[in-house]
């Protein structure tokens, strides 16, 4: 009888769900959804241009400010009035999948103005002090085709060098408070900022657009922009970083912290674990996660032993690391060129595998580019979007401040499983290329989503025909490895009191990175608590689906109708991905 009840229960929930999925969309909830993606755009116009949406070039919101806080709030309050008012169990299944992201997205937003955090501005790893450059660089995101673009450039620069002054008052907010960087973190943002004084307008970053002036401009127009820019560019772009540096060097070094982790400042503890609730989609506690980082390290570490045994190596692990740091077989490259030549080499091995493995690819172009000579010292290799109508291509960027340095060893293959194909390019081209999303979910997503997919991708690369060359896969376990460690000193320095000094130990000691490339990760995880969590808690919850529903399914289970599915609708929160998922491979029952 109790079968019989779950087998009716069982036809009932399905066909509930069938239902469901293809019942008309609701109107009242489009209208929401259209609204405050809107209203996000009009809070944050650098996120418009970033999206391709060309409306608001000219605006700049100074987005730490009391008041544009308060604008923040009263808007999230609105929104979380309305969608209260709809029924959610009255949705189609995507539209629910939009009410949970709409109404989680809205919470955390709430919460997070409870925490000061527009007391730190800025910091070594991002901030606007580095994204005003590439945006002014007239080389990626902001568009300089016509004179209407010049035209906006021209006020939102003046608008950017308001943004770096501003930002001074809210630092000392900050001191006054409590509130503060680490000194080690603070005296790398110095020379970021005095590396924008030049002597001669025309090395300035800036002048990247004037240097790129379209033909097709009249001279008129030519004379006219090239005096506006240098005058604006002299006069008052660089003055505001000189002034930024000097009180950064001045006033906020000296009333830096010593303590690495952000448990330090005022409800410290508080805020971190509101910050692993936003990076990681769960609920898991900052011992939890430290916990795991310790027993994922001890299993790669087996691998990697492994590994290192069947290439021949004679010595310990730490040896086996230097020798793939040292050796000169393992930096081959003369010049940037070649490096990027590389990347595209391991892109063309893999495009035969990729077909078998994905039944949908994106329309949006791609490119390898060299990071900018200005940030490429404190840059990680990264993805830029591309927009949705393939104007501006997704770029796959690589830090190279000198060649002949750039090891083969350090995972070039799985570096661009994550950061390109089938990694950030995939993931974010096909969901922004999506036009049965609403743009809130095709421009939006979270951090564990996102970053869990790359490196899932990663775990592709033998079945793309990659990581042949053991030292390839050791770079790729290095860099399983390195999202492991991230676990342990993220979680060690935040919530345990770890020092800046211990964690690069500890990271030094279990995987094959320079002292160089150690600390700047680590002062990486100072900056941006939890951020880092995100990459292995979401790519254990996909591969834990994969495994899951691989058995279920046996025969039934495809692998390019299962990554097609995760893509399909986009990010979203690992649990209600997990749901998704398992509707889905239900109806292949």
């Amino acid at each position: 009888m109790k079968k019989l009840i779950l087998f009716i229960s069982l036809i009932s929930f399905f066909s509930c769900q069938k239902e469901k999925n293809t019942a008309q969309k609701n109107p009242q909830l489009d209208k929401i959804i259209s609204e405050y993606y809107e209203d996000q755009l009009k809070l944050s116009p650098l996120s418009a241009t970033f999206n391709g949406d060309n409306r608001y070039n000219d605006l700049l919101n100074i987005d730490f400010t009391d008041s544009h806080r308060a604008l923040v709030k009263s808007t999230l309050e609105k929104y979380q009035k309305s969608i209260q008012e709809i029924d959610r169990e009255s949705l189609n299944t995507n539209d629910q999948l939009t009410y949970d992201l709409i109404e989680r997205d809205v919470n955390l937003g709430m919460e997070g103005l409870s925490f000061p955090e527009n007391f730190i501005p800025l910091n070594q790893f991002y901030g606007f002090h580095l994204t005003f450059a590439q945006l002014g660089s007239g080389s990626v995101i902001q568009p300089f085709v016509t004179t209407k673009d010049y035209e906006n450039w021209s006020k939102r620069m003046l608008k950017g060098a308001a943004y770096l002054d501003s930002s001074i008052v809210y630092f000392r907010k900050g001191m006054a408070a409590g509130h503060v960087l680490p000194k080690a973190l603070i005296v790398k943002i110095i020379p970021q900022l005095e590396a924008f004084n030049v002597k001669d307008v025309k090395e300035s970053t800036f002048y990247g657009p004037i240097k790129n002036l379209p033909k097709s401009f009249s001279e008129a127009d030519k004379k006219r922009f090239t005096e506006l820019y240098v005058n604006n560019i002299q006069q008052i772009i660089l003055p505001a970083y000189s002034r930024l540096a000097t009180f950064i060097k001045e006033e906020y070094l000296p009333k830096g912290r010593l303590s690495s982790g952000i448990s330090d400042i005022p409800n410290g503890k508080a805020y971190y674990q509101y910050l692993i609730r936003t990076m990681t989609t769960t609920d898991k506690s900052a011992d939890e996660i430290y916990q795991t980082g310790l027993s994922e390290v001890k299993r790669i570490k087996t691998e990697m032993e492994k590994t290192k045994d069947a290439v021949g190596f004679k010595g310990e692990l730490k040896a086996f690391f230097e020798h793939m740091r040292t050796d000169p077989k393992f930096t081959p490259f003369k010049d940037p060129a070649e490096v990027l030549a590389a990347f595209e080499t391991i892109h063309k091995k893999m495009e035969p595998q990729l077909k078998t493995m994905f039944g949908r690819v994106p329309k949006s172009p791609f490119e390898i580019r060299q990071t900018e000579a200005f940030r490429a010292a404190s840059a990680s290799a990264e993805y830029f979007a591309g927009t949705e109508d393939g104007k501006r291509p997704g770029i796959f960027y690589v830090p190279i401040t000198n060649a002949k340095t750039f090891n083969l060893t350090s995972g070039m293959e799985s570096l661009f499983l994550h950061e390109a194909i089938p990694g950030h390019h995939y993931q974010i081209s096909l969901q922004q290329e999506n036009g049965d999303l609403p743009k809130f979910r095709r421009f939006g997503g979270n951090s564990a989503y996102a970053e869990g997919w790359a490196l899932y991708t990663e775990s592709l690369g033998k079945e793309l025909g990659l990581y042949t060359d053991p030292y390839q896969y050791m770079g790729a376990l290095g860099d399983e490895m390195h999202r492991a460690i991230r676990l342990v000193v993220d979680a060690g320095m935040h919530s345990k009191n770890m020092t800046r000094e211990e964690a690069i130990k500890f990271m030094m000691d279990n995987e094959p990175l320079n002292e160089e490339g150690t600390i700047a990760e680590i002062e990486r995880y100072m900056a941006i608590p939890a951020q880092a969590l995100s990459y292995k808690i979401g790519a254990l919850k996909i591969k834990e689906i994969r495994e899951r529903l691989t058995k279920q399914l046996g025969t039934k289970f495809k692998l390019s109708d299962f990554h097609d599915e995760l893509l399909k609708d986009g990010n979203m929160p690992l649990e209600v991905l997990e749901k998704k998922m398992d509707q889905w491979a239900n109806g292949l029952k």
